[in-house]
């Protein structure tokens, strides 16, 4: 599995060279800035992106803004997130287009390399690989208040499938049934838990984290 790592500090992105190299991944590429991270994901196409949030040369969100540019021009492209910061718009966005895998983990709060291994391995194969403490912040602003327990179990298999970062399309694949009918279940599991539509929350994201959210 090819990856393409972007970390701007030397020690951690040689430990995370190491690590992955260890479990078998073959590193692509690792870079240190939002200009060569944007050069190795459009030429190098890797299995799977792993990204810091703050790099050079803005030392902002300039790692999130690659990540939604390449998922732009490459959709589906698994990105993995893995700072110190929640950066609440950007990781909405990212969450919100539903093509692949994505997962956004805190630096302090990867406690072993097979958590980490893990996590990179399920965001590559498609899935979601979210920090509770990621999700709690981006639930701050608006809380799910209605309980899962209103959704039917079609419901319940059709927000299972959209946490796995599937398009409506593709889990009518998995279903069996057809894209109109998953239409009409995610408008259903938006009413039943209260996710009305707003300029600045994005419904599939709030159903999404409120099913991530569901265990804790």
């Amino acid at each position: 599995m090819r990856v393409v790592l972007a970390e701007d500090l030397f020690l951690l992105r040689d430990g995370l060279v190491r690590m992955l190299q260890a479990f078998g991944f073959e590193i692509a590429a690792a870079v240190e800035s939002g200009p060569e991270l944007t050069r190795a994901l459009a030429e190098l196409r890797p299995d799977v992106a792993v990204i810091d949030v703050r790099l050079p040369p803005t030392h902002t969100d300039e790692g999130l803004q690659c990540a939604l540019a390449a998922r732009r021009e490459r959709p589906g492209l698994p990105v993995l997130i893995l700072s110190q910061h929640v950066e609440r718009l950007y990781a909405r966005e990212l969450l919100a287009d539903g093509d692949g895998g994505i997962g956004y983990l805190l630096k302090d709060r990867v406690f072993d390399a097979g958590q980490f291994v893990d996590a990179v391995q399920r965001v590559a194969a498609g899935g979601t690989a979210m920090d509770p403490q990621v999700i709690s912040q981006l639930l701050a602003r608006r809380s799910v208040e209605r309980p899962l327990s209103v959704l039917t179990a079609r419901e319940l298999e059709v927000l299972e499938l959209m946490a796995q970062g599937r398009s409506n399309a593709a889990i009518a694949g998995q279903l069996v049934v057809t894209e109109r009918a998953i239409a009409k279940h995610t408008s259903n599991i938006f009413a039943k838990l209260g996710l009305e539509v707003s300029d600045d929350d994005n419904r599939r994201v709030l159903a999404v984290l409120a099913y991530l959210d569901r265990d804790r």
